[in-house]
């Protein structure tokens, strides 16, 4: 009985030591990708070449098998939502009442003081995530399961479609609310024009 037990402690004694190799393994991974990720942000336009080159490999991918195309739609759809939250405000002035105080809301008249726009999904979300959604598109061109047989034209005529009324819906609502979804810094006021202005408001009094 008792090498039995020891037997049976000395098993959970492994066990429980190759979990915490697994562990403290992953967990060093996690933190070697963060790290990489955390260096490339300030490379903006490096990082959306890299993904624009992605991209292609997965369109060619996807031209020479002649497949796949309901992957593609679903990929469409969730770079469609991704861009509106790119352009749209972190704070939605439509529905001030649910996000009081959680930021900075878009200023409503030319009085306001001037805040730089703060998008919902911020820029380097919105690469990752992109980059990432082709990537695992991509990993399913290689198993059939995912090649479900479609009408291609169909799919791509009520994407684009979808895509058309989406982005109407967008403008009118940048046009309603008066906002552009760039920011190029604070704005900046000419103080000559400033002194001159008071000079001559003295030379006429």
């Amino acid at each position: 009985m008792e090498s039995v037990a020891a037997g049976v402690g000395l098993g959970a004694a492994e066990d429980f030591s190759s979990t915490t190799i697994v562990s403290r393994w992953s967990h060093a991974v996690s933190r070697r990708y963060q790290h990489l990720l955390d260096r490339c942000t300030p490379f903006i336009f490096y990082r959306w070449i890299a993904c624009f080159a992605i991209a292609s490999i997965y369109v060619l991918r996807v031209y020479l098998i002649e497949g796949f195309y309901i992957v593609s739609y679903g990929l469409g759809i969730y770079i469609l939502n991704l861009l509106i939250g790119f352009l749209s405000p972190q704070v939605d002035p439509e529905i001030p009442d649910l996000h009081e105080g959680t930021g900075p809301a878009l200023p409503i008249s030319e009085s306001d003081e001037f805040r730089p726009f703060v998008r919902r999904l911020p820029e380097f979300k919105f690469w990752y995530s992109i980059t990432k959604a082709f990537c695992i598109a991509f990993l399913m061109t290689f198993f059939s399961a995912f090649d479900v047989p479609v009408f291609w034209p169909i799919l791509l005529f009520y994407w684009v479609v979808l895509f058309t009324l989406t982005m109407r819906r967008q403008i009118s609502h940048m046009i309603k609310y008066k906002y552009v979804p760039f920011s190029f810094g604070k704005q900046r006021y000419d103080g000559k024009g400033a002194a001159s202005s008071e000079n001559k408001s003295v030379l006429k009094d």
